[in-house]
């Protein structure tokens, strides 16, 4: 499965009660987002992203905005002036899940475009 397979699946609801991804998951799902960043602890995934101004910068804001409401699963982020850093995780968890890594490949097939 490439990014762009990943990209096309569609988060699934989760209320907990199931375990976070382990780390061998999490390597068999990593090389899908190589630019991503796992934690140490293996429970965010993370990327920063640059851009030419704050304009640039608040209209993928608003691309990632459009995501996470059509998800139903919303990063973390920490924006400024010419940068967005955006963290995944899934609270439920404490921990990583599938969810994480389909909405980074969808973040990661907007800054393509």
């Amino acid at each position: 499965m490439s990014d762009s397979d990943l990209a096309q699946k569609h988060c699934k609801a989760c209320e907990g009660g199931v375990p976070p991804l382990t780390r061998d998951e999490i390597a068999k799902l990593h090389p899908k987002i190589p630019s991503w960043i796992i934690s140490a602890d293996a429970k965010t995934i993370s990327r920063e992203f640059k851009f030419k101004d704050f304009h640039q910068t608040m209209a993928f804001v608003n691309k990632i905005a459009d995501i996470s409401n059509h998800e139903n699963h919303h990063p973390d982020m920490k924006i400024g002036y010419n940068y967005c850093t955006v963290e995944y995780t899934t609270h439920a968890l404490n921990g990583l899940s599938e969810n994480d890594f389909i909405c980074a490949a969808k973040v990661d097939k907007i800054t393509r475009v």
